[in-house]
């Protein structure tokens, strides 16, 4: 069966955060043989052209009105600088929709304060670039008592994640969708934490021929 990811992209868009993740998806180069397989879907609050925050423009593939659970296997936030903007609320509630039918919802960076301030952070472990961060930009947040001081927290459906770690990112929701074996990701995340070629070596060898 083949899932969809779905990434969500707009104006600002800090388009290297899920690069990681998206690569290996659409890709599935080190996938098990007998791991779901993903194709990569851009959605947009509509079907008009976005500029992301390195300058690249993306014609999404659908809109936020056409982005439904259905064969969706993940919903991807990417950070940017209009997060705290009430634009981004209707995709809140597509995530909070995604998360109650069973579909995993990964957030980095300034997603996580997008998830704050919807309130989607004040009952759920989560972590995001800083918790003094969220309680000065976001005065609704009642989450402080669920933060945790990690690259990366997962907690059900949803994945947060700091914007400095997108090897972090990547590998929680590689490992929640459980498509790499585990010596696979393992191989795979130090080899780009540490950049020692023996990781690559032990990557090869992970594969299933």
């Amino acid at each position: 069966m083949t899932r969809i990811a779905y990434l969500y992209v707009f104006d600002t868009m800090a388009d290297w955060e899920p690069g990681f993740l998206t690569a290996e998806l659409n890709s599935g180069r080190y996938f098990r043989k007998d791991a779901e397989r993903y194709i990569l879907r851009t959605v947009g609050l509509t079907k008009e052209p976005v500029v992301t925050m390195g300058g690249v423009r993306i014609l999404p593939d659908v809109s936020l009105e056409e982005c439904a659970a259905v064969d969706a296997g993940v919903l991807i936030l990417p950070g940017g600088d209009t997060w705290l903007d009430d634009i981004h609320m209707p995709m809140m509630e597509k995530a909070k929709e995604f998360m109650n039918t069973g579909v995993l919802v990964a957030a980095i960076c300034g997603a996580t304060a997008g998830l704050a301030k919807a309130g989607m952070l004040d009952s759920r472990p989560h972590t995001s670039n800083d918790l003094g961060y969220l309680k000065a930009v976001i005065p609704t947040y009642k989450g402080e008592a669920f933060y945790i001081h990690k690259t990366a927290v997962t907690h059900g459906r949803l994945i947060t994640a700091t914007g400095i770690a997108p090897v972090d990112f990547a590998r929680e929701v590689l490992r929640e969708l459980g498509v790499f074996s585990s010596g696979t990701l393992d191989a795979w995340y130090w080899l780009y934490i540490t950049h020692e070629a023996q990781y690559y070596y032990a990557l090869m060898e992970s594969l299933e021929i």
